[in-house]
């Protein structure tokens, strides 16, 4: 007899009462504010901290990808780790760290010590976001009040990437650059108190084991590709070294799709893209949020360095993509409960591949309402986008499976920003020294990227929620079958 047939099963945590439930609902919600909320807040601190720390393109460009990066590398690792050791333990660490990372962040004294600490900020926050869904699902046992929570807690994600370039501006202007992180620091002392006195300890009843083997490919594939992108801005892209990365991301690659099929519980859940809509699901993640990420770089240092805006009129004129997704985010979400993915996929594929076509036409001293005419087309775009992603990823797997694909799709759109950020950097990085037209026009490249890939949401939406398409993933979810019913899954399968 085994030592896991000895352990007795996990006793079911307590029923709470509905204003304990409401109290681990707002802890999580602030938590996950917080670590949201830094994707989006540090870019309207970029032109300050350029001054201030004499930091290059590409210094600024790891100053976001840092966090992205290791947040994207790390969430599935975070989930399962969550899932053995404990989900409040967890989420105490995940919010000591970055608390820990954002203090040491605002007291960076030059653009090197910043980077790793945005880094540091970001292992704690990937224990943030998905630990705290899991909580959250796991506080509300009705169905239905289950549902409105999620749905107050996704409205969250949303309200967090459209404040954090307005409260950035705002702290930027005021008390400098440095206050970003300063403002973290009361929310996750209380998160820390409130969890420990109010957030039921929970486990999951089958834990995936740990694969470290598989964490160290992903991180060296998408490491080595983010990092040979955002050099190729210097080295130029026939440099031994740029190659040299894209070939070690390539041997990377070839080890995933040969080392975690061989898993009995492997980071990445490989079977998962015969369904065709979980691929698509996921480039889709990684298409909307590449635009957006490139989108929020590219605009937040046209705005400050090249029509002279301050932090705070640059936060603000960004008002309208904030709006729309907070708006629209819910609306959505019972939209594709109602209807389906198809018809929000296909308005936000429209509406990111408009605002592209449309920016190619703005210059040095185009007229505000123009450009504000254009981010209500990406607030349309994001605030439509990520309900039926992530409805997609999940539609037709059984429930044993549910959780590894939203997960794979919440790190699907944290390297898509990763890659936006790489990328435009790359485009208008040696234009932004010479500013004004040389700049707008250096521009050019990164709208027609979002022309593009506003099209693939389309294309991807209209293939992913057909009748075929339908067919893939009940033929991927029979292949779990096992998992569902006995927990235990043949890796020859």
């Amino acid at each position: 007899m085994t030592a896991s047939a000895l352990r007795p099963p996990p006793t079911p945590p307590p029923a709470l009462s509905r204003s304990r439930r409401q109290l681990v609902l707002a802890i999580c919600c602030a938590s996950l504010l917080v670590a949201v909320m830094d994707v989006s807040i540090v870019n309207v601190a970029l032109p300050s901290i350029r001054n201030d720390l004499h930091a290059s393109v590409s210094g600024l460009q790891w100053t976001v990808d840092a966090y992205s990066l290791v947040l994207a590398s790390l969430l599935l690792l975070s989930g399962s780790t969550a899932d053995r050791l404990g989900r409040r333990r967890t989420f105490v660490v995940g919010l000591l760290t970055f608390g820990i990372g954002s203090l040491l962040c605002s007291l960076a004294p030059g653009i090197g010590p910043l980077i790793a600490a945005r880094a540091l900020q970001a292992v704690g926050g990937s224990m943030l976001t998905p630990v705290a869904l899991a909580i959250v699902v796991n506080s509300f046992p009705d169905r239905a009040e289950r549902a409105r929570a999620i749905g107050v807690f996704g409205a969250m994600s949303g309200l967090a990437l459209g404040l954090g370039p307005i409260l950035g501006g705002a702290l930027v202007d005021s008390l400098g650059w440095r206050s970003i992180f300063w403002i973290n620091l009361p929310i996750v002392a209380t998160a820390i108190v409130c969890t420990a006195l109010f957030v039921p300890e929970s486990r999951a009843a089958r834990a995936r084991r740990v694969d470290p083997v598989g964490q160290a490919l992903v991180i060296l594939v998408l490491g080595s590709v983010v990092f040979a992108i955002i050099e190729s801005g210097k080295a130029g892209w026939a440099s031994p070294a740029v190659i040299g990365l894209f070939g070690v991301a390539a041997l990377g690659v070839l080890g995933v799709l040969g080392y975690e099929p061989r898993r009995a519980d492997p980071l990445l859940e490989l079977r998962l893209f015969r369904g065709v809509p979980f691929t698509a699901a996921i480039l889709m993640a990684l298409f909307g949020l590449c635009g957006f990420g490139a989108f929020l770089f590219v605009t937040t240092l046209y705005l400050q360095d090249i029509r002279g805006m301050s932090a705070l009129a640059a936060g603000l004129s960004l008002l309208p993509v904030g709006v729309l997704i907070v708006l629209l985010s819910p609306l959505t979400g019972r939209l594709v409960g109602s209807r389906g993915p198809r018809l929000p996929l296909v308005v936000a594929g429209t509406a990111l591949a408009s605002a592209g076509a449309l920016s190619t036409f703005i210059g040095p001293a185009t007229p505000l309402p123009a450009l504000l005419a254009v981010y209500l087309l990406i607030g349309i775009a994001m605030g439509t986008v990520n309900a039926p992603i992530t409805n997609t990823a999940v539609s037709g797997m059984p429930l044993s499976m549910a959780g590894v694909a939203a997960s794979l799709a919440s790190t699907g759109r944290q390297t898509g920003t990763t890659l936006g950020v790489a990328i435009a950097g790359t485009i208008v990085g040696s234009a932004l020294p010479r500013g004004g037209s040389a700049f707008t026009t250096a521009e050019h490249g990164v709208w027609w990227l979002l022309v593009g890939l506003g099209l693939g949401v389309v294309a991807l939406g209209l293939l992913s929620t057909g009748r075929w398409a339908a067919t893939t993933a009940a033929r991927a979810a029979l292949l779990f079958d096992e998992v569902e019913s006995t927990g235990r899954r043949d890796p020859a399968a």
